[in-house]
């Protein structure tokens, strides 16, 4: 079992990201969010793109193991899905 994370979801929509969140729940896929509660804090915030171009837009980061599964639970959610 490895611990290594690869990203399964990109968006800079914070309803899609909810959305996301609540599908991989519902599978019981354990996961990471990186980026979320930065956005706003460094420099001028979420630019009209809806992410901070310095952080780019929020990543829902799983185990390896597990990214086929998630990204399952994740089609159709979003264009990054």
């Amino acid at each position: 079992m490895s611990d290594e994370l690869v990203t399964v979801f990109r968006t800079a929509d914070p309803v899609l990201l909810v959305v996301a969140k609540a599908a991989l729940d519902a599978d019981e896929i354990r996961y990471v969010v990186d980026g979320e509660g930065i956005q706003d804090l460094i420099g001028i915030g979420r630019f009209p793109g809806g992410y901070n171009a310095a952080t780019g837009p929020v990543r829902i980061r799983v185990m390896a193991e597990l990214a086929e599964r998630a990204r399952e639970a994740l089609t159709g959610i979003g264009d990054d899905s």
